[in-house]
């Protein structure tokens, strides 16, 4: 399976784009957002848990890097509300469920396998720092070999000077709306440039958003760049 493979291509989904599609469990479904494989796949989705669904037992043979949008993910680790960001590496593993109900944004088999780092943590308490324009805050959520994992927000008629994502970059909106020359953003939207995109983001409303930049270079891809 190939959705959104093409790693040289922009992609620009809006919630009204994506389909909820069934999972091979009952109770959880699934947006795909970029694949290339099959049950077993580098991977980028929206998934949907309904009240009391899991997922099977599983090892993360490529890692698994998740944020919590909405509800409450849970694994016998511990409960993740909503704002929550989780890595788990290579090796790692867990049975996922939902009493009440979530939706994560989840990527698969996209790890560094010297990136070890196994934590988590709530967007609500970071510490923001200035993004060197006014109105634009970001926080760190993970750091590792030009990778850059971070949580932006953009208070209301703020925007930020023309810049170039040299590594590529990928965005979702978790609250209010984001706009470039390439269009508007509402909250739920996911887009993903290739290395080398330009473009000058400001916000009307305010925003905030989880933005992975780096991560799409020939280097970093590996035999996905095909």
């Amino acid at each position: 399976m190939r959705i959104n493979a093409d790693f040289d291509k922009p992609v620009i989904l809006h919630p009204e784009d994506m389909t909820w599609v069934p999972s091979p469990l009952p109770g959880v479904e699934r947006k795909m957002l970029d694949r290339v494989g099959g049950e077993v796949a580098r991977a980028t989705s929206l998934v949907r848990y309904a009240p009391g669904s899991y997922f099977d037992p599983h090892v993360h043979s490529g890692g698994e890097e998740f944020l919590v949008v909405d509800g409450v993910f849970s694994d016998e680790h511990g409960d993740f509300p909503a704002g929550t960001y989780v890595r788990n590496p290579i090796g790692t593993s867990h049975k996922p469920h939902s009493q009440d109900g979530c939706i994560i944004l989840v990527k698969l088999h996209q790890f560094d396998a010297a990136d070890t780092a196994q934590f988590s943590l709530q967007i609500d308490e970071l510490n923001f720092e200035d993004g060197g324009t006014p109105g634009v805050e970001f926080a760190w959520l993970h750091r590792f070999d030009g990778e850059e994992v971070k949580i932006v927000r953009w208070a209301a008629g703020s925007y930020y000077p023309e810049h170039v994502h040299e590594g590529g970059s990928e965005t979702y909106i978790i609250s209010g709306s984001l706009a470039d020359e390439h269009g508007e953003y509402p909250a739920g939207s996911w887009d993903r440039t290739p290395p080398g995109w330009k473009h000058s983001p400001y916000s009307k409303t305010g925003c905030l958003a989880w933005t992975k930049a780096g991560h799409l270079t020939a280097e970093k891809l590996g035999s996905f760049a095909d």
